[in-house]
């Protein structure tokens, strides 16, 4: 008997850590860090938080109404009811008390949500020139405009770019073959390829400056975006992704461009937004993207259209 207590407690544990390992470690934190709200919430109002029933999420999906956007919404009632199901603990999501009260919200506030700013082709230009401009390393100068060339010219988000190794690249006559390991949409690891073929102008070429970054900084394995000391020498850390934002921002700014409606994802909305407005197809910008799902690719091909095929180009005034 007590073999077989033993037997059920180690599977419970395997259960629970399997479980725990169908979720990047990002995402667990994101539903700790959503769920600690709800509990905050809950205890400030005498209501039970874990387990909870769906009227007081209602209640607390109000409450957050006043000041999030609708995504922001929904993002917390599915940490919620995550962190139910990996307690073991059952919550009714689809219950009408919280779909109803969501369809409510969304008519009041509305549905269109302000997304980042892509950073297009002037931007990029923008700020390649300001840094060749910056009185500064030239060394560091190399490794800002590798990393926003290529975050941009592989619609790379801001993880994975700062993820790349050495031993994921490959030169070849048409360009770059990058393998990506493991991103936000292919939790199982399955990995992709990704092709950066040669620029027209060297300036702006990813392929060509991150050849250029590699034999200066002599990185022939591990992180090819790495941290620099404050004695401006390089070290063998890996860069960070909020790295990469404060770099865009940074150079935004000096290149005269209002940074506030920028971040690390305006790399990978940029590309796919210049690349519909160039006419490639909504297949052509998933495969590199890596996007699992229409829906947001549409849109940027929607938003890259809207002058392009707008009915008011016919009227002649």
């Amino acid at each position: 008997m007590s073999e077989l207590t033993t037997d059920l407690k180690s599977l419970h544990e395997a259960t629970l850590s399997n479980l725990k390992s169908s979720k990047a470690n990002n995402t667990l934190r994101a539903y700790k860090s959503d769920f600690k709200d709800f509990g905050i919430f809950c205890a400030k109002h005498g209501l039970n938080s874990l387990p909870t029933e769906p009227k007081i999420v209602s209640l607390y999906l109000t409450h957050l109404s006043k000041n999030s956007k609708i995504s922001t919404l929904r993002r917390r009632l599915v940490s919620i009811s995550m962190v139910h199901k990996l307690k073991g603990h059952y919550l009714d999501t689809k219950h009408p008390i919280i779909v109803e009260n969501l369809m409510g919200i969304r008519r009041v506030k509305g549905s269109i949500q302000k997304g980042k700013k892509p950073l297009l082709i002037n931007h990029l230009k923008s700020i390649i020139n300001v840094i060749d401009e910056q009185k500064k390393d030239e060394f560091k100068k190399l490794r800002d405009k590798s990393i926003i060339l290529l975050g941009f010219g592989g619609g790379f988000r801001r993880t994975e770019l700062i993820s790349i190794d050495h031993e994921d690249l490959e030169f070849v006559p048409e360009g770059l073959k990058i393998s990506i390991k493991k991103s936000k949409t292919d939790q199982f690891g399955e990995g992709m390829i990704k092709g950066i073929p040669y620029f027209n102008s060297e300036i702006y070429c990813p392929v060509i400056n991150l050849k250029k970054w590699l034999e200066v900084s002599l990185i022939k394995s591990g992180p090819i975006f790495r941290r620099f000391s404050k004695g401006s020498s390089l070290t063998d850390k890996r860069l960070t992704d909020q790295s990469v934002v404060l770099l865009i921002k940074e150079y935004l700014n000096l290149a005269g461009i209002e940074n506030k409606n920028f971040a690390g994802h305006s790399l990978r909305s940029g590309f796919a937004t210049v690349a519909a407005e160039s006419g490639a197809d909504e297949r052509s910008i998933m495969a590199m993207t890596g996007h699992k799902t229409t829906q947001m690719v549409r849109r940027y091909i929607k938003e890259a259209n809207i002058f392009k095929n707008n009915a008011l180009n016919k009227v002649k005034i």
